[in-house]
């Protein structure tokens, strides 16, 4: 099928396809705009050395790292910020783009907790690289930004975060993370900075406790596994059981 015919069958989604197609010429097959778009686009791969079965794994492996989560999606990102007043950067089109930065960037098991729309490293009205596209996930603060040249990421482990503060003026709210290598200042609009202030810190509160107990737990198991290896070693020196025997229920107790 020549690249002139008006229809051919996409090599991974087989739905027909017009002239708007790119051919990948390892496999000798087409790929439709959408499934090009699913890839990461015509600069996250090299067409020409890539096959239709390593287009479909890097898809495929995009999608489990998404899971059923739907907040996962670039669009409702966008959409809880709008539904909740927490920004909509320059027009939907492009607060949606600077989501799909974020979208591409989760890990696996990453789980997105509240988004937001900001002015990153804000210094004055004149003076900051514009909107971000930022969400709170279990894992980390992720932020990034999609632009005519290119696209920008960045990700703050949540353990590395030393505090986040919140100034509020006229004009916008100011919104600070501190790292131990630097400090990232958010311009947030006014009306909605101290929202999105206090949704931030009741997210970060809340995975802080969840971690709290978790780590309270792990502590406790650890404490009755050396209540048992201390009553075990009492049954060792009284000859009840052979050293053996002591040294596989300790191996047992502490999981190794």
């Amino acid at each position: 099928m020549g690249f002139f015919d008006l229809k051919a069958i996409c090599g991974v989604c087989n739905d027909e396809v017009g002239l708007n197609r790119v051919k990948v010429k390892r496999s000798n097959a087409w790929l439709c705009p959408s499934c090009l778009k699913k890839v990461g686009g015509a600069m996250a791969i090299n067409i020409n050395k890539t096959t239709i079965d390593e287009i479909n794994a890097i898809i495929q492996d995009k999608e489990d790292k998404l899971g059923d989560d739907p907040f996962s999606r670039a669009e409702n990102m966008y959409k809880f910020c709008k539904e909740n007043n927490f920004g909509s950067g320059f027009n939907e089109k492009w607060g949606v783009k600077h989501f799909k930065v974020l979208q591409d960037n989760l890990i696996r098991g990453e789980k997105v907790l509240m988004t937001f729309i900001g002015l990153h490293n804000y210094q004055t009205t004149t003076k900051h690289d514009s909107n971000y596209a930022y969400a709170i996930t279990n894992k980390r603060i992720i932020f990034g930004q999609k632009s005519l040249t290119g696209e920008k990421f960045k990700a703050v482990n949540h353990e590395r975060i030393n505090d986040v503060s919140f100034n509020k003026g006229m004009i916008f709210g100011v919104l600070t993370i501190d790292t131990p290598q630097e400090k990232f200042n958010i311009a947030l609009d006014s009306s909605s900075a101290s929202s999105i202030n206090n949704a931030i810190h009741e997210v970060l509160d809340k995975l802080k406790s969840s971690g709290d107990e978790a780590s309270s737990l792990q502590s406790s198991n650890y404490a009755s596994s050396a209540d048992e290896i201390i009553k075990f070693k009492g049954l060792l020196d009284s000859g009840i059981i052979t050293k053996e025997e002591f040294e596989a229920k300790k191996k047992q107790l502490l999981g190794l």
